[in-house]
């Protein structure tokens, strides 16, 4: 029997390195098993193509030590999708920790597991998990009690790593970290809003206006229904 069962949401139009990042991290963990979750066995085309085969159903799937759930445009549709939601509320109380990367909070906090708790999200959303009952927090990784959520698509790996070693210890995060060269170093300054040229910051907001309108009025309703 594995040491550490982790489980990963994918579903539709998910943003597939929100996935495969900390799938990489938790691959590498000693002992553990990982498992790609969804409804159905069906393959699963995401965010810019790239098509995921889940390897487990949510009505099959084993107890798990770790959920995580990603984010991308495919969160609209979770957000009030009750097989989605009760599977997350049946499993959060079993789980030694329950997370998500970038706007997978959002679809924790529909679920009504934020509430009450500091979270992180992708920068340009962050103050959509107030509405859920989240105390929206900035940070690559925020931990609140078993709650531990990553900021947008790259804070993944940071966010599996942090969660390796507080299930094995720190030194085995850095023998991952290490085996993964995990070294970020980027060619610019300005992958947050707080480094980037404002113009950029603008032309971003700007580029997501429409998925904005969407996402509010999502979270709007969520919230009304969770009150």
């Amino acid at each position: 029997m594995p040491q550490y069962r982790v489980g990963l949401l994918a579903f539709p139009a998910m943003t597939q390195l929100d996935l495969t990042g900390p799938l990489q991290v938790f691959a590498s963990l000693p002992d553990a098993e990982v498992h790609v979750l969804w409804k159905t066995m069906d393959p699963i085309r995401t965010q810019g193509g790239l098509t995921l085969l889940p390897d487990t159903t949510l009505a099959e799937c084993p107890a798990l030590d770790v959920i995580c759930v990603p984010g991308g445009p495919g969160v609209l549709d979770l957000m009030d999708d009750p097989i989605v939601l009760s599977f997350l509320r049946t499993r959060f109380e079993r789980a030694r920790f329950v997370g998500s990367i970038c706007t997978g909070a959002l679809v924790l906090g529909a679920a009504g597991l934020l509430r009450g708790k500091r979270a992180t999200t992708h920068w340009a959303w962050i103050d959509l998990l107030t509405p859920l009952g989240a105390i929206p927090t900035k940070g690559r990784v925020v931990r609140d009690g078993k709650v531990m959520t990553g900021g947008g698509v790259t804070a993944g790996i940071d966010f599996a790593l942090t969660m390796v070693a507080e299930l094995a210890g720190q030194e085995v995060a850095e023998t991952i970290q290490l085996g993964i060269e995990y070294a970020p170093a980027p060619p610019f300054n300005a992958g947050s809003p707080d480094t980037a040229r404002p113009e950029l910051v603008a032309a971003a907001r700007a580029r997501m206006a429409a998925l904005r309108v969407q996402r509010e009025d999502r979270v709007a309703k969520v919230a009304a229904a969770m009150a």
